[in-house]
């Protein structure tokens, strides 16, 4: 079996879905030939999607996989073509004309032409279900891996100033919210994303202690995860919210929100709250500041609750799809 796998081309600031897919390349190289080729033009305009699209057909192999970002390469690649989609959102942002080319070439046209579309969580199956009703029965749940490079690492929490976590800056982040509630809470953040400048402004009328980091690779990432005392992650909306897993394969405790794809990523192992509650967040913050059985039990619980996403089973999930492909 050969698998060739499709990756959009490579950003310094964007590496989920290539971080999400390494551990999973390397598994399956023990039972397949697996192929990775990274498209050379990036953004979506007429010119970088003619020229993906050429790429992509010169490179296709025996099962195509698309892993994501780049949909629109399921028009040349093949009907043995397994396409990964991580969340819908961008079919519902931007103006009338916007949104019918993304559902268009994003999602209708190849959910028409694959054989397989996997999705990383129950909650997005939910999603496109109302998005391609029609392509029902292609749709599989494999979820997001946690990366072998992850190893749990003791840290003594630091109950007088923690270090608290915060990924991403965008909209669906909610760090306006966050930043509200963490406000006259004796700790310090790391923030990772490029912060606006009204989000700059809120920090500094918060007066919170912070550094800010941006575009760094994804070792720092999982250093990030090391050095903090705990991650708070209340997004309001996630494909599946890869945060919370990695924050508890390292061994910390986690908060998040309790809307969408979060309980089911999380399990039992965070303290769940309203992201739209700035009371809430807070109140959430504090009890694992100040409450060292419940943190205890949260690193617990996630860690066990990892267990789920290891790359092996995770592997051995996307083979099962790979093999209906090839029987269907």
């Amino acid at each position: 079996m050969k698998v060739v796998f499709f990756f959009r081309k490579k950003l310094p600031q964007f590496h989920s879905i290539e971080g999400v897919f390494n551990g999973v390349i390397h598994e399956l190289g023990k039972v397949a030939q697996a192929e990775r080729v990274e498209v050379p033009y990036e953004g979506a305009g007429p010119r970088s999607i003619i020229g993906n699209l050429s790429f992509t057909h010169k490179h296709k192999g025996g099962i195509n996989h698309i892993t994501g970002h780049v949909n629109y390469l399921a028009m040349v690649t093949g009907r043995k073509t397994v396409l990964t989609v991580h969340d819908i959102g961008s079919a519902f942002y931007g103006n009338a004309l916007h949104r019918f080319l993304i559902k268009t070439f994003w999602f209708w046209i190849p959910a028409l032409l694959v054989k397989r579309i996997t999705v990383i969580s129950e909650f997005t199956r939910q999603e496109l279900y109302a998005l391609i009703p029609f392509a029902k029965h292609k749709i599989r749940v494999v979820h997001n891996p946690v990366s072998p490079e992850i190893k749990e690492k003791a840290k003594i929490f630091n109950s007088s100033i923690p270090l608290i976590l915060l990924i991403g800056t965008k909209t669906n982040k909610n760090l306006e919210r966050t930043l509200e509630a963490l406000q006259g809470i004796p700790c310090s953040l790391l923030i990772l994303g490029q912060l606006t400048e009204p989000q700059l402004k809120l920090l500094a009328a918060y007066n919170l202690e912070y550094e800010n980091k941006f575009a760094i690779p994804y070792s720092e990432v999982l250093t990030s995860y090391k050095k903090c005392d705990l991650l708070c992650f209340a997004s309001t909306y996630e494909g599946f919210g890869m945060p919370i897993i990695e924050a508890q394969a390292v061994g910390r405790p986690v908060l998040t929100s309790n809307l969408g794809v979060m309980p089911e990523v999380a399990g039992k192992g965070a303290c769940f709250v309203d992201p739209l509650d700035v009371r809430s967040i807070r109140e959430g913050v504090l009890k694992i500041i100040n409450n060292e059985t419940c943190r205890e039990e949260l690193v617990t619980k996630g860690l066990e609750n990892v267990k789920r996403f290891r790359v092996e089973k995770i592997a051995e999930d996307y083979l099962a799809v790979y093999k209906e492909v090839l029987e269907e």
